[in-house]
């Protein structure tokens, strides 16, 4: 059986339930057969073929996206909130901003793509959690496939999905106003710190979804994430906060990133605050996927 046709028996409801209890009851000799099968594909997390994890992941990312696109909250929250943001800072509260209305779309911008990817890691956490909490986790443990790959589709998903509504926001953002004067090398790099930092955010969500006892409360940490995102550089200059606020948004992770990405798209200049933004970036990426390997072996035994 491929890992796809494991993956559509397991997303199968009831059908799945009572085929996967009946294996529990079943005999021995079958159950070992799997075991042995299961043990040549991950033996100790190093007898997976780099082909098998790639087959294995790439079906798992589209069990997630499928998920994923048929949930319209998810959609609603991660697309069009930002978009709604966007259009109330620029069209409410632009105007009262010193910088000018035309200028603070482009001030604003780099903001609410931040904004846009905390709110879809949030979803992250939720749908790991809710694999977790509802045994699907366990009956896929029990199959052939390389247990990393259960992991990786979570956070391959979060990548792509991130990534389109990016762009969607960046879209709208230049249908308002938005106007990057930038150069090709600059705007790339771009790109490369809003990935990394994706992927950065992601692994929290990881950690959290494994972490947590039920899927609403695994998408509590994004609301840290998103008060930080608004204590910071995203929507107005840090000189104008009082002092003890203005150090602790000045050098918290969330400030570097915008002020980087807003210096390479709207400036086109590769500023001390990129190498900082990357700094941050994958530090957080590092522990978080530490933690979350951590929590995942726990629930692998």
């Amino acid at each position: 059986m491929s890992a796809q046709e494991m993956v559509n028996v397991t997303s199968t409801g009831s059908a799945g339930s009572s085929r996967g209890a009946g294996g529990a009851r079943g005999g021995g000799g079958k159950t070992g057969s799997t075991g042995s099968v299961r043990n040549d594909r991950d033996a100790g997390g190093g007898a997976v073929s780099l082909k098998n994890y790639v087959s294995d992941t790439v079906v798992m990312t589209g069990r997630v996206l499928k998920h994923t696109l048929r949930s319209v909250d998810t959609i609603i929250t991660v697309i069009a909130m930002p978009v709604a943001m966007l259009l109330a800072m620029v069209y409410l509260f632009g105007g009262a901003m010193k910088l000018g209305a035309a200028n603070y779309v482009n001030y604003a911008v780099p903001g609410i793509l931040l904004i846009c990817i905390g709110s879809g890691i949030a979803y992250t956490a939720f749908r790991l959690n809710s694999d977790v909490t509802q045994g699907i986790f366990e009956r896929f443990h029990s199959m052939p496939i390389a247990k990393s790959s259960i992991l990786g589709g979570h956070v391959v998903t979060s990548v792509v999905f991130n990534a389109v509504s990016v762009i969607v926001v960046l879209l709208v953002g230049l249908l308002v106003g938005f106007r990057p004067h930038t150069t090709l090398a600059c705007a790339l790099l771009a790109c490369v710190i809003l990935l990394v930092f994706t992927i950065a955010m992601t692994w929290i969500a990881v950690t959290s979804g494994l972490l947590a006892k039920s899927p609403e409360a695994s998408g509590i940490f994004s609301y840290l994430l998103l008060g930080l995102m608004f204590v910071s550089s995203g929507f107005a200059p840090t000189d104008s906060m009082p002092a003890g606020l203005r150090a602790f948004a000045a050098n918290q992770p969330m400030s570097p990133v915008i002020n980087s990405v807003r210096s390479l798209l709207v400036d086109g200049k590769v500023t001390g605050a990129v190498w900082i933004a990357l700094a941050w970036c994958v530090a957080i990426w590092v522990v978080f996927q530490a933690v979350a390997l951590w929590a995942y072996r726990r629930r692998l035994h």
